[in-house]
C-alpha cells in the first residue's frame, strides 16, 4: 500500500469509521493509528495474521463502498479547494484595494470567516 492509499484509508475512515463493525473499527485503529503489526494484532485478538489482514482488507472495502455511495470526502475535498480559491481571490482584492480602508477591512474580516471555518 502506498502512502497515498494510506492516507486515503485513513480519511476515509475518519469520516466513515464509525459504521465499521466494533472490531474493524479495533483493528483499524490499531493499524493506522498506532502502527502496529499484523503480527502485533493478531497477538492483540489471538488471530492468525492472515486473519487481521482479511479484517483490514474488508474493512478498507467497506470504507470505500460507503464513499462511492456518499461522496462525503470527495465533497469535502470540493469544499476545501473552494475555499482555497476564494481565500486567494480575497487576497488578491485586499491586496488591490489596500487604499480603500474600509473595503480592505471588510474582505480581511470574510477571510478571517473562512479561516475560522477551517
Amino acid at each position: 500500500m502506498f502512502v497515498d492509499d494510506v492516507l486515503e484509508i485513513s480519511l476515509l475512515y475518519d469520516f466513515y469509521g464509525e459504521l465499521l463493525s466494533r472490531r474493524q473499527q479495533e483493528v483499524m485503529n490499531l493499524y493506522h493509528e498506532e502502527n502496529l503489526s499484523l503480527s502485533e494484532i493478531a497477538d492483540e485478538f489471538g488471530i492468525s495474521r492472515a486473519g487481521v489482514h482479511d479484517s483490514l482488507k474488508k474493512a478498507e472495502k467497506a470504507l470505500l463502498a460507503y464513499e462511492d455511495k456518499l461522496g462525503l470526502v470527495k465533497k469535502f475535498a470540493d469544499t476545501r479547494n473552494l475555499i482555497e480559491r476564494i481565500d486567494r481571490k480575497l487576497e488578491n482584492l485586499i491586496v488591490e484595494n489596500s487604499d480603500n480602508g474600509e473595503l480592505s477591512e471588510a474582505l480581511s474580516e470574510i477571510r478571517k470567516d473562512i479561516d475560522n471555518m477551517e
